[in-house]
């Protein structure tokens, strides 16, 4: 009886959970629209991927396999079907990845049966998360993501110390993967590693995050860029730094790229994540810029701050004050879906137009790194504004309704 009673319990919170739809939030900043529900959380996995559900193996309906997060979706539109592949962590630490999949990318995300099975390489992986999915020009559809080992050179006793690699996979179809060789660069370490969606001179592309530790960025950090000839055996012999850390900003600790950058008319626009050091630990944010259409690699608009940074229950999680950005959906409506966890826990969705974007990028003013220029830039913003008033242009006093 206890059994019945609780998976009809399950059952029913579950289907509660998935079918939910997601409103749309008033008010915001005008560039983006956040929405009132995460799109997916640990409790959207399907209960068989949790619970045993043999009675007599498991009379009390405990959760076995328990998820501890999903978050850090790569994002791509497949068959007219927004797909996300979701890094799932287990209550056991170890992350792999799934695909949900949703019609109009809001809500009703539903995962497919089975998690991804990434085929190992000869050196197996003890961790791979954060995947950058992209249709490439060649066909393929390729998944690069952070593969994690252990530290070889690690001293005895330190069982924390890592290696972080780019891992590569390509499929038709996100069912069946193949795994190519891990990317090889002159760099120690590298994370978030993305790859172009066009080939330049026939090239493949790549933004890379060159670092010399696990953490640390060293000498390194700000995002890479570079060409490898083939995907079968990706090798970069030259990184050049395209977009670099600064101090007292947004990434004054390290950047990176986050999904595949987006084709538009003005240039390529790109969304990536800034990181900085607090009291409380490192915040990070997603901010965007845009770089030219013939030579993406040159940044041409870097808008000042951030895009999304955490706000109310985003801020909480595993690993809170964290918005991070590894997938985003750009449709031929214009319409752009932008997907983002939140302190490592979670993942939303913030929806904008590529027209809304590129005036953002175009128009907002560039960080002027010190606090005296900052305060002329607001000031000759609020002496345009008051003229405005002035004049009778523009009114703030807006009788509330009878």
């Amino acid at each position: 009886m206890l059994f019945d009673e609780r998976l009809k319990y399950l059952v029913q919170q579950h289907n509660c959970l998935v079918k939910r739809k997601n409103n749309r939030l008033e008010g915001g900043n005008g560039i983006f629209d956040r929405y009132q529900y995460p799109v997916i959380t640990s409790e959207h996995t399907p209960l068989f991927w949790r619970y045993d559900l043999d009675r007599n193996a498991n009379p009390y309906l405990m959760e076995r396999l328990g998820v501890n997060c999903a978050f850090n979706p790569g994002a791509l539109e497949l068959d007219g079907k927004v797909h996300l592949v979701v890094r799932v962590e287990g209550n056991d630490r170890k992350s792999f990845f799934a695909v949900a999949e949703s019609e109009n990318g809001i809500d009703g995300f539903k995962f497919r049966d089975y998690p991804v099975v990434m085929p190992e390489t000869e050196q197996p992986d003890v961790n791979i998360y954060d995947m950058r999915l992209v249709k490439h020009e060649d066909g393929w559809i390729y998944g690069l993501f952070c593969t994690e080992r252990k530290d070889p050179a690690a001293p005895f006793g330190d069982t924390s110390s890592a290696v972080a690699a780019c891992g590569i996979a390509r499929t038709k179809d996100l069912k069946s993967w193949e795994r190519l060789p891990d990317l090889k660069t002159t760099s120690a370490q590298q994370r978030n590693v993305v790859l172009h969606p066009e080939f330049i001179n026939g090239k493949y592309a790549l933004y890379t995050r060159p670092q010399d530790g696990f953490i640390e960025t060293g000498e390194g950090g700000g995002i890479g860029f570079g060409y490898t000839d083939s995907m079968e055996n990706a090798y970069i012999g030259e990184e050049i730094l395209m977009e670099c850390k600064e101090y007292h900003t947004i990434k004054e600790v390290k950047n990176g790229q986050g999904p595949a950058p987006i084709k538009t008319a003005a240039g390529w626009l790109h969304i990536a994540h800034g990181v900085r050091n607090t009291a409380a630990g490192l915040r990070y944010v997603v901010y965007a810029f845009l770089s030219e259409l013939s030579r993406p690699e040159q940044v041409i608009k870097r808008p000042g701050g951030y895009l999304i940074a955490p706000v109310g229950e985003e801020r909480l999680g595993d690993v809170s004050n964290v918005i991070f950005c590894n997938g985003a959906v750009a449709r031929r409506s214009g319409e752009i879906l932008i997907y983002y966890a939140s302190s490592d826990t979670r993942c939303h969705v913030a929806a904008t137009t590529v027209d809304k974007m590129l005036d953002y990028v175009m128009n907002t003013p560039e960080d002027p790194l010190r606090s005296y220029a900052c305060v002329q830039q607001r000031m000759a913003l609020i002496s345009k504004n008051l003229e405005l008033i002035r004049t009778g242009k523009v009114s703030l006093n807006i009788e509330k309704p009878g």
